[in-house]
């Protein structure tokens, strides 16, 4: 998952990201102030002020409180990640219970300096989100660590794959279960910039596997993961005066390597793709619809909640070769509209889903189906100031053995943005 990486920053990190990021705007306005008693004030008058370094500190502090009517997985209880629902009845106890945490809240910064080349820009954000093995935790998690300077960009930000303007206006923190979500390490060029806009970048690849029924195999033991290159993805944007359309695509290759010394060699690869569609429909005045549609093989962990990306087969006809990996196929859709009643109230209702092609050695309760819903009403009363409700619901249905679970949660927000921003024009 997108959402997989953590960070636990000390405060010496905290000075000495502070200090590089002042000390690199302070440079900046050093530069600009280098004017002295022999610069020609003539011409100074007859050109355009110079662009200014800026530096900006940002975030929001926001409570989740709510009422969870169903069960889910102990670590995801302030979200409705459909993979995280039962696999079978009672698997995380009984339902009904009360959740509240501060973990959507949100640090960041971010300056911008004029160069030769074009503007400089970089990113630090963190909140405080526990994933992977701080799952179910509050604590600080890195969000994005990226800079970029005319064409060029590097570092942990949206992958080109994934469309962020496609995410709804909600308070669940997760989000849709159809849809692209990733933040990843990469390398990027966007020869085209603007309201059309052409992005292509080597990203950090990764993948996961699923041994199925077969997973007390002792042949299985020495499988090891390998990712000769980077992934490939690339998007294309075009904005109109009735919203936007984008189309983006990935290509990757997954590799594994049967480390054991046995009579068996379960090595293999298998080549991941996908193609996601998505637009921002300006339907009226006050409504704007966000749409997606994801389908490909071998991309979950690209996706915003989905299980694994390579799928255990049996394989009878080879005696060396009894087990192969197949890509799981997927397709997802999201649909949601964002309405805007007046200038402080709002609303968000929507739907989405995934399906993936399981293979058939997974376990009968793996996940197959999921589901997702919401509607929320959102009012302002002052600008930075938001409070609302939503109504979530989700569904899991697992691969063969006919069990499904749903989710049904109410959920209460207050979020308080702040934004200090230095220098610039």
């Amino acid at each position: 998952m997108g959402r997989a990486q953590t960070y636990r920053p000390t405060a010496s990190v905290w000075l000495l990201t502070a200090s590089l990021v002042l000390g690199g705007a302070a440079a900046g306005w050093a530069q600009e102030a280098s004017s002295g008693p022999g610069s020609d004030n003539t011409a100074a008058v007859q050109s355009p002020p110079a662009a200014k370094p800026s530096f900006e500190v940002y975030g929001f502090a926001m409570l989740d409180i709510g009422h969870d009517f169903k069960q889910i997985h102990p670590d995801w209880y302030d979200t409705m990640r459909v993979t995280k629902l039962p696999a079978f009845e009672k698997e995380f106890g009984f339902n009904d219970s009360t959740f509240a945490g501060v973990r959507q809240s949100r640090l960041g910064v971010r300056s911008s300096t004029p160069t030769q080349l074009g503007d400089l820009k970089t990113t630090f954000e963190f909140e405080l989100f526990g994933t992977g093995v701080d799952a179910g935790q509050t604590t600080f998690r890195l969000r994005h660590a990226y800079g970029e300077i005319g064409h060029f960009g590097a570092g942990q930000t949206w992958s080109p794959f994934m469309d962020p303007d496609a995410f709804p206006n909600s308070l669940e923190y997760w989000g849709p279960t159809g849809m692209v979500f990733f933040r990843n390490v990469q390398f990027r060029w966007m020869p085209i910039k603007g309201d059309n806009s052409l992005t292509i970048a080597a990203e950090r690849p990764g993948a996961s596997g699923d041994q199925g029924v077969y997973a007390d195999r002792i042949e299985l033991d020495g499988i090891k993961a390998r990712f000769p290159v980077p992934d490939l993805t690339a998007a294309y944007k075009v904005t109109r005066k009735w919203g936007y359309a984008r189309a983006a695509g990935l290509l990757r290759v997954i590799k594994w390597d049967d480390t054991l010394d046995d009579q068996f060699d379960l090595s293999g690869d298998a080549t991941g793709w996908g193609l996601n569609l998505s637009s921002g429909l300006n339907i009226t005045k006050k409504d704007v619809a966000r749409l997606q549609l994801v389908f490909g093989q071998g991309i979950q962990n690209y996706m915003n909640d989905s299980p694994v990306d390579i799928g255990i087969v049996a394989n009878s006809s080879s005696t060396t070769r009894p087990f192969i990996g197949k890509p799981v196929g997927i397709v997802g859709l999201t649909v949601f509209v964002d309405h805007r009643w007046s200038d402080k109230l709002t609303s968000t209702f929507g739907y989405s889903r995934q399906d993936n092609n399981n293979t058939t050695g997974q376990a009968p309760e793996a996940f197959n189906t999921g589901q997702y819903a919401l509607g929320n009403a959102l009012f302002s009363p002052v600008p930075d100031v938001m409070f609302g409700g939503e109504l979530q619901w989700g569904r899991r249905d697992n691969f063969s053995d006919g069990f499904h679970s749903d989710g049904l949660k109410a959920q209460f927000s207050v979020k308080y943005n702040f934004s200090v921003k230095l220098g610039g024009q």
